[in-house]
């Protein structure tokens, strides 16, 4: 009997559970699906959670974001086809993929356009940054917002990189992507496309020389443990993209459709406070670990080699002067 009693307790206890939580799973009207490839904790995550926190406050619970972090629902390419059909709500997007889509992200995506992290967000906080992020309305896409992604570095496992001159006739791996491969040739040194995943295996049994990515990749990759030279030369400053779809853009109300740009803004500084930490711990890591770190270098000759690069890639009046514009920004 007392068995029974306890049961029946229980049973009374989960029930009182279930009706309290209830309300607040019934709080939102409206919850948006949201996809990121990085894991849980890392900055783009939890940035388009608080973008959601602030959605569901200013909306009296009218419009909320559930985040779907590492992949869970596919890579960035599957995932922008998706948020494309609408079957995905929101998508936070690295802008390389977008590359061969809209002609007008492949400015922001070229070596050395930014002098500094503090440039690239002076640019991308203003008219030209707008610019870009109107250019996704006309792939079904509605630019909502530019988180930061760092700067990417070259690391290798022979030398230190003093000069452009040290990289001659080195491999580096590169994403698989045919601007990264037109950079390194550039520059001298053999550019080796290959899945990230291959990257430290390669490293070691000396199939490449190193690689490039930004401190906290450096870090969490273990790549630092193969190649211990780090040169911070920032040779691309590429930033991300948080989009929302143009289906579920166009069901939206026009004051729904104001929190949600307004709440995306309000992302970006919590999501760069996020970052800087997330790099500063990893460099303060690295330096402990006893990397050899090149800072100062001059990139002027790095800079002049990328001339090919841009004549190739920068072939419209409209992204020249994309690029002009971007160059005279202080």
């Amino acid at each position: 009997m007392t068995h029974l009693k306890s049961l029946a307790a229980l049973l009374a206890s989960a029930a009182f559970a279930t009706v309290a939580l209830a309300p607040a799973a019934l709080a939102c009207e409206r919850t948006l699906r949201s996809s990121d490839t990085h894991p849980e904790g890392y900055p783009t995550v939890e940035a388009v959670q608080y973008m959601g926190k602030l959605l569901e406050e200013r909306t009296g619970g009218a419009l909320c974001i559930e985040v779907f972090h590492s992949a869970q629902l596919g890579e960035e390419k599957d995932t922008i086809e998706q948020t494309q059909f609408g079957v995905i709500d929101m998508n936070r997007v690295s802008l390389g993929p977008f590359n061969n889509m809209i002609p007008e992200t492949q400015v922001p995506s070229l070596p050395y356009i930014f002098r500094s992290v503090e440039h690239m967000h002076h640019v991308m906080d203003g008219p030209i940054g707008d610019e870009i992020l109107a250019a996704f309305a006309d792939h079904d896409l509605i630019g909502l917002a530019f988180y930061d992604a760092g700067a990417r570095s070259f690391y290798n496992s022979q030398h230190p990189i003093q000069a452009m001159s040290d990289l001659k006739g080195m491999k580096f791996r590169v994403m698989q992507s045919d601007l990264f491969v037109d950079m390194v040739d550039a520059l001298g040194a053999n550019a080796t496309p290959m899945p990230y995943g291959e990257v430290y295996s390669s490293i070691q049994t000396g199939v490449i020389d190193g690689a490039e990515n930004n401190w906290p990749s450096y870090d969490s990759s273990g790549h630092f443990e193969v190649a211990r030279h780090y040169t911070l030369d920032q040779h691309l400053i590429v930033p991300e993209v948080l989009v929302i779809s143009k289906k579920t853009w166009d069901g939206l109300s026009d004051e729904d459709r104001q929190a949600v740009r307004a709440a995306a803004k309000d992302s970006v500084p919590h999501m760069r406070e996020l970052w800087a930490a997330r790099e500063a711990e990893s460099e303060a890591k690295m330096r402990e670990a006893g990397v050899e770190i090149v800072t100062g270098i001059d990139k002027t000759p790095f800079i002049e080699a990328m001339v090919p690069v841009y004549e190739k890639y920068v072939t419209s009046d409209k992204l020249k002067d994309m690029v002009t514009r971007i160059q005279a920004t202080e």
